[in-house]
């Protein structure tokens, strides 16, 4: 008869292997869930999100940080788009020339930015989806409102910190003489979370954060006296003023935006028209004439009888001709409610806090930020200028103390076999700094002229 008792060895070896396992299993795990973490946080922090005090990605700041770098200003010569684009990648950012230049080439387009960062030279794309031209083919340089955020940029207005090898300098943040976050808005996919920001009216921004400057303490109502809401590049009118509430307060919601049609009576004919104007922001104008155009088609409207594009010079202009015995009130309804003339768009106003903590904002925490910033900026730039205006004076009284004493500082200079000699020298006989000594020694003759001592 066979023994079946288990051997107390064999038994201990299994339940050591089985508990090995889990720990190996374990620790893969927790490597695994250390390196996603890792991820998520590069391409939330380094990629995706904006800094809620300049209201860029690291990307668009280093592409407007190098054409400051570059000197290409407003009122200067264009450069070509592959030399700027090789040097941010070369500098600043390793991730392509494609993605650099697809990025600059967002900044210079302005039915996508209400004030555009950079000023093209070139097929910089159009509404209708079509692609801009090759980087080597076209140019740029900073526009205005992209060279206001670099304003006092080397006043140590901002940190610095290291390149991705640790060869150059990059700002962490731009100065940001303007709101930009709230002016051009954003739009950006992360992991796990995601950001969509409307562009508003320069006026109207301004104007609520004087007011909350002044009033710190106002509320989403007392700001939304000023912004009226969303100021799309591509125009429109926006629909629930509730709605429109809610997503300042809290950050979130979704507003109707419908494009601007006219409805114009043809008098040769005795039919009417629709003249399409404006189109809610990110359309892409060639689809929504394919949709129409499809719609017909298939009969699902049939009060049609033409459809062309009359566009031109960055004006929309949209022509629908309609039939004799059409009703021009119920195919712009149907346009409405069959297309993308009429479309929603989804606020989550979600930024980067100090360049680290992602935060859904409301509109105050937004403005607050962006005045806490230049509050930081304005009380380096005066700190810098003051260091800077002490130095110099610091200096002039030294050479005030040498012109009094001029023969002596002369004799002085003469008598002494090196220059290094002739400093130790002077700092000792005048009582004098070394810079103030140095600055003796760099003194030209012209000084001497009674204008110049003056």
């Amino acid at each position: 008869m066979e023994d079946d008792t288990k051997n107390p060895i064999e038994g201990e070896v299994m339940e050591t292997q089985t508990h090995s396992n889990v720990l190996e299993r374990r620790t893969v795990e927790n490597v695994m869930e250390d390196s996603f973490l890792r991820y998520s946080m590069s391409v939330i922090i380094d990629r995706a999100l904006p800094d809620v005090r300049d209201g860029m990605k690291p990307v668009h700041r280093r592409i407007l940080y190098t054409m400051g770098e570059q000197g290409l200003r407003p009122g200067s010569k264009f450069a070509k788009s592959a030399r700027i684009a090789g040097e941010v990648m070369g500098k600043y950012h390793p991730h392509g020339d494609l993605s650099i230049y697809d990025s600059m080439v967002r900044l210079a387009q302005d039915w996508v930015m209400r004030y555009p960062l950079v000023q093209g030279q070139g097929n910089f794309g159009s509404m209708d989806g079509d692609p801009a031209a090759a980087s080597r083919y076209t140019e740029a340089r900073l526009g205005k409102a992209g060279n206001e955020l670099l304003t006092d940029l080397d006043k140590d207005t901002v940190d610095f910190r290291d390149n991705y090898d640790g060869s150059e300098r990059e700002p962490s943040v731009l100065p940001a003489k303007l709101p930009n976050l709230l002016l051009n808005g954003q739009i950006g996919i992360a992991v796990g979370m995601a950001t969509s920001i409307p562009p508003h009216n320069l006026g109207e921004v301004v104007d609520a954060t004087v007011h909350l400057i002044d009033n710190p303490e106002a509320s989403v109502d007392d700001l939304l006296e000023f912004i009226k809401g969303p100021d799309f590049p591509t125009g429109g009118i926006i629909y629930g003023k509730d709605s429109l509430r809610s997503a300042y307060t809290t950050g979130r919601g979704g507003v109707v935006v419908r494009g601007v049609a006219d409805i114009e009576e043809r008098s040769k004919k005795g039919t009417h028209r629709i003249v399409i104007s404006e189109v809610p922001y990110g359309l892409n104008k060639a689809s929504l004439l394919e949709k129409i155009a499809d719609l017909v088609k298939d009969k699902k409207i049939t009060g049609i009888s033409d459809l062309r594009d009359e566009s031109a010079r960055g004006v929309v202009r949209v022509v629908v001709d309609l039939k004799k015995d059409a009703y021009p009130k119920k195919v712009l309804n149907q346009l409405y409610k069959l297309t993308q003339l009429q479309t929603s768009f989804h606020f989550n106003m979600l930024a980067l806090i100090d360049g680290i903590q992602p935060r859904v904002l409301g509109l105050t925490d937004i403005l607050h930020e962006f005045i806490k910033h230049r509050q930081i900026v304005i009380r380096r730039r005066t700190q810098f200028e003051l260091s800077k205006a002490q130095a110099r004076a610091h200096i002039l009284e030294g050479l005030t103390i040498a012109l009094d004493h001029i023969d002596e500082v002369i004799k002085t200079i003469r008598s002494s076999e090196t220059t290094e000699e002739a400093q130790v020298n002077l700092i000792n006989k005048f009582k004098l700094s070394e810079i103030q000594a140095k600055a003796i020694l760099a003194m030209q003759l012209r000084s001497l002229a009674g204008l110049e001592r003056k």
